[in-house]
């Protein structure tokens, strides 16, 4: 992600003062008038989004034990002329979160209040009440019933809570990172990175594809062979658009089984997201790949700017989700991999720039998806996500953003995924735009370290791969 954003609305003079002479204080207070209808009781605001690389969101929690028609229910701010009415046919299931970007309908300011009505909007169900704008979440700890303070951004999945995933500890591996590519190969824009043994994926975000191969010192430079030596070019399906291509994965089939990518929106339309998971077969010699099928998760994930969606994607094995005991979302249940029919064998799991989130789909082979996991990851974006098989740990990665954080994250006792450890950069890395991380594989494996390799968006120096190591 390079494209710079425009500034939000509404920010008052109180933002620019607070610089000056110090912190404001939030009132952090949520005013209910709780609806005589027994729905009312369980629906609470949860978290409020004003500022940053989402559009101005109101979150909404079902904290009761069954589920909510929300048809025809509104949210306001501050002003009574302003509101906006849920879609008809809205659920939302007992312990389930849903986001509503409000931007359309009103801004968010930095003094400012939310406030959630029955069908009508006469009827004052919830409402929450700030001074100062959200940095990066107003959120309600516990989720549903606690007070707000402010938090990392979780919009759609329960709130962290000031957590934070705990303390950096240095880099597990070398300190040192070296090039990994010749002078001015790639450009900008090099992005997401997934290893296939002898061989290097890498998405680049103009809607590219690399396959890269060793470069015989330790780096790598882009197969010469079957149209690949200056990338792909990736269309979605009918051989349209241009995918935003920012994540790139395998499933247990390699590359003959297609090659996965996740894009963000359609750079033709760069003003809309539009948030996917596309097939290509990479079997042929032409230079154009048009998408075998498309996956749109937009309507499933929440709302976020166009330039803020699907960074990365990695694919993780039904077996090992079983194997770990992994609680599917949707069915509050173990993860069974049988109720969903002919897919891909595993399940998709996709970072969100715009939340800091991880977010588990089954992808069926009929084009239909399932959300399966929602995963609060503490970091302010997510900009790649790797499934590490020798080690059972998902990687999720930060760049610059987070002084380029990373995180592993295992399923824990209550089946879900949770973060581990929290890694700083090596040493021997200045704090570059990294939104592509891949690790190679255990026959890779040499004296107890193995190589990694970064992309870096900004091609610093002329040079978008580097390569340091990792313990196996």
């Amino acid at each position: 992600m390079t494209e710079s954003r425009a500034p939000r609305r509404r920010r008052s003079l109180a933002l620019f003062l607070a610089a000056a002479v110090g912190p404001v204080l939030a009132t952090g207070v949520s005013g209910v008038s709780p609806a005589t209808a027994a729905p009312a009781d369980d629906i609470r605001i949860n978290e409020v989004v004003t500022t940053g690389t989402v559009n101005d969101s109101i979150e909404l929690v079902n904290k009761g034990t069954a589920s909510v028609d929300l048809s025809g229910w509104v949210l306001k701010d501050d002003n009574n002329s302003s509101s906006y009415t849920i879609a008809a046919g809205t659920t939302l299931a007992a312990g389930a979160f849903k986001a509503f970007d409000v931007h359309n309908a009103f801004g968010l300011g930095s003094a400012d209040k939310a406030r959630l009505y029955l069908p009508g909007g006469s009827t004052l169900v919830d409402s929450f009440t700030w001074s100062t704008h959200s940095s990066p979440s107003w959120s309600r700890c516990p989720d549903g019933t606690g007070a707000f303070a402010q938090a990392q951004l979780t919009l759609g999945a329960p709130n962290s809570c000031g957590s934070g995933g705990g303390t950096p500890v240095a880099w597990p591996g070398g300190s040192g990172v070296a090039n990994a590519d010749a002078a001015n190969v790639f450009g900008t824009d090099l992005s997401g990175l997934y290893p296939e043994g002898a061989v290097l994926w890498g998405a680049q975000n103009s809607g590219k594809l690399w396959r890269l191969v060793p470069d015989g010192s330790g780096g790598w430079k882009p197969d010469t062979a079957n149209g690949w030596t200056s990338g792909k070019t990736l269309r979605f399906p009918g051989g349209s658009g241009t995918p935003d291509s920012e994540g790139v994965t395998l499933t247990s089939a390699g590359a003959a089984g297609g090659v996965f990518v996740s894009s963000e929106r359609n750079g033709d339309v760069s003003g809309t997201s539009r948030l996917s998971v596309l097939r290509y077969d990479v079997s042929g010699t032409g230079t154009t790949l048009t998408a075998t099928k498309e996956w749109n998760l937009t309507a499933n994930l929440p709302a976020v700017g166009s330039n803020a969606g699907l960074e990365g994607v990695t694919w993780i094995p039904d077996g090992a989700l079983t194997a770990a005991g992994f609680k599917d979302e949707s069915t509050g249940a173990a993860y069974d991999p049988a109720g969903y029919g002919a897919h891909t064998g595993g399940v998709f799991f996709v970072g969100v720039e715009g939340t800091g989130n991880v977010y588990g789909f089954v992808l069926q082979d009929s084009g239909t998806f399932t959300r399966v996991a929602s995963i609060t990851t503490g970091l302010a974006g997510v900009m790649e996500v790797q499934w590490e098989p020798q080690a059972s740990r998902l990687w999720v990665v930060c760049d610059d953003t987070c002084n380029g954080q990373h995180r592993t994250l295992r399923v824990n006792a209550s089946g879900v995924f949770a973060t581990v450890a929290v890694y700083n950069r090596p040493t021997g890395m200045a704090n570059l735009n990294n939104e592509g991380f891949a690790v190679a594989g255990a026959a890779d494996c040499v004296g107890g370290s193995k190589p990694v390799y970064w992309s870096d968006d900004s091609n610093t120096g002329g040079h978008a791969l580097r390569r340091g190591t990792v313990t196996c």
